[in-house]
């Protein structure tokens, strides 16, 4: 045990050492600690006991930091006025590629209850800008391509979560030989509309209280930072013991405060490129650690082709037809859809709807989430570098 945790802190400091140098590289940090997490589960140099409850409690607590830390950044007024391509993205692109999504499971996977399949396409609909670093943060890109993609990946899981938590809802209910859908459809709504409700009022107080006590000098941005990681557990508790869903509350707390303390939340950046990246390593490790091999193992050529499909067409084809008619030429389409990596968000979504329905769904779930992730890691960061250095000088070819 003492020699696994060894070799993961190890790691953590040499990727931390290097991690510069390797931003303009292919490899990325979850591709990094998704690998580290199965080297040591492999090699049986670290092994969990109960690895699912403490693997469900960190995706816990990560989902309901990222969903909050990621609305706070979008600039809602920016984003209506400035650019529409993101709204395409989100509003046409997300449930496009959950109907494809739903369209290419009914062809690999057609013994699956529908629902199950239509659940399977909204968690791998979000995107992850963690491994899209290369892309968003190199200059040579077009700067409205990289914001583009930078909003959607942060607002998409969020926007995603309400297809979810109806799937799942209504599969443990059937499940449950339950016939009362009009219950189904009680439970569903009233987990989205209090968790919104919770998630605007509470984002909206404390922003209040952010800024008086900052406009008092009462704080400071270091303990902002820690009152921010608080603030998310209060919002997601709050919604769920009114009823409501707390990781929508996260998410619409998130994007309220955010927009509330514009100008003043220097602090959430902050926080988001230290404290939080600690966050997605250790999830990412520990997804490595105590889900890859088994979803490895029981990886079939009918996922596979699923998981290939939703990489290479689904989203792409989504997010082509999502920006017909704007003003964006048809590199730019295909270059933003095929950024679109499965990360974090849809392990995490699979880990939290595994624990609402029975095993022999909840197993199939985890299968196709926790592969999409580790082909997704490889492939995206395999290609992230060199196609945003080829794109950006392409585009600024055509410029002169």
């Amino acid at each position: 045990m003492e020699v696994g945790v060894l070799v993961v802190f190890l790691g953590v400091c040499g990727y931390a050492m290097l991690a510069k140098r390797l931003s303009s590289t292919f490899i990325s940090a979850p591709m990094v600690f998704i690998t580290l997490g199965f080297a040591v589960s492999y090699f049986n140099i670290l092994q969990l006991n109960d690895s699912e409850e403490i693997i469900y409690l960190i995706a816990e607590v990560a989902l309901i930091v990222l969903l909050f830390l990621d609305a706070s950044q979008v600039n809602l007024k920016h984003l209506k006025q400035q650019n529409a391509l993101p709204l395409r993205m989100l509003l046409l692109g997300l449930p496009l590629a959950v109907l494809l999504g739903t369209l290419a499971g009914m062809l690999f996977v057609s013994h699956w209850p529908i629902t199950l399949i239509i659940l399977t396409a909204a968690i791998l609909a979000p995107t992850d800008a963690a491994l899209s670093q290369a892309v968003i943060c190199n200059k040579t890109v077009p700067e409205d391509v990289r914001q583009t993609l930078s909003v959607e990946s942060g607002l998409n899981d969020g926007l995603g979560l309400p297809i979810i938590l109806f799937c799942a809802s209504f599969l443990a209910m059937h499940e449950a030989d339950s016939s009362s859908y009009s219950q189904w459809l009680w439970f569903g709504g009233s987990q989205i509309f209090i968790g919104l409700f919770a998630g605007v009022i509470i984002g909206w107080s404390s922003a209040r209280l952010f800024l008086y006590a900052e406009s008092h000098k009462l704080t400071s941005s270091i303990y902002e930072g820690i009152a921010i990681l608080a603030l998310t557990g209060i919002t997601y508790l709050s919604a769920s013991l009114l009823g409501g869903n707390g990781f929508i509350a996260a998410f619409i707390g998130g994007l309220t405060f955010g927009n509330r303390v514009r100008g003043h939340c220097r602090f959430i950046y902050k926080f988001t490129e230290s404290d939080a990246q600690m966050l997605v390593w250790a999830a990412f490790t520990m997804i490595g650690i105590g889900l890859l091999p088994q979803a490895i193992e029981q990886l079939t050529w009918p996922i596979a082709g699923y998981l290939l499909v939703s990489l290479f067409l689904v989203r792409p084809l989504a997010i082509y037809i999502s920006l017909i008619g704007s003003n964006t030429k048809v590199i730019t389409r295909l270059f933003m859809g095929w950024f679109g990596p499965r990360g974090l968000a849809t392990a995490l979504f699979a880990l939290l709807v595994s624990h609402q329905i029975l095993p022999e769904y909840s197993q199939s779930i985890l299968v196709v989430a926790i592969n999409a992730v580790w082909i997704s890691t490889l492939l995206h960061g395999l290609s992230a570098a060199f196609l945003a250095k080829w794109y950006g000088r392409l585009m600024q070819s055509q410029t002169k």
